[in-house]
């Protein structure tokens, strides 16, 4: 049997609002006092050594690896991300469904982060198409 953590924060999709899910996001995310903050500066789509694929979908796969990596070396893990902010080059709907489906796989266990999806013109790389900050909290 799959165990899966228990988030030790609380994330509130108001009736009042439309239902988020399915675009991979939460409303509201309501996170005890005394929780210990991680914060992560926003994650390229740059492997180890520096170099970006030109493909979106490879950069995708890489910042959330990236990412993934971070929260390790803090001993947390994706399921302790209470928002994520993301910026995206040339945005458009089919970078949109991409990015809800990668969310939705990685969270398939668990509710979502509150999360901001930013269109932006440029990055600061050349060749770079996506960035994502992350604030998670563990006890």
């Amino acid at each position: 049997m799959k165990q899966i953590k228990t988030v030790t924060f609380k994330m509130i999709n108001p009736s009042e609002l439309y239902d988020p899910r399915n675009n991979g996001y939460s409303h509201l995310v309501i996170v005890p006092p005394n929780m210990r903050s991680i914060h992560i500066a926003g994650q390229g789509g740059e492997n180890k050594n520096g170099e970006l694929s030109e493909d979106f979908d490879q950069q995708v796969q890489q910042v959330f690896y990236n990412i993934q990596h971070a929260l390790a070396s803090a001993q947390a893990q994706l399921s302790d991300i209470a928002v994520l902010r993301i910026l995206v080059v040339e945005h458009n709907a089919e970078k949109h469904q991409l990015l809800i489906q990668v969310i939705q796989d990685l969270w398939k266990n668990h509710a979502f982060p509150a999360c901001t999806l930013i269109p932006v013109s440029r990055l600061a790389l050349t060749g770079m198409q996506i960035e994502i900050e992350a604030t998670a909290y563990t006890a």
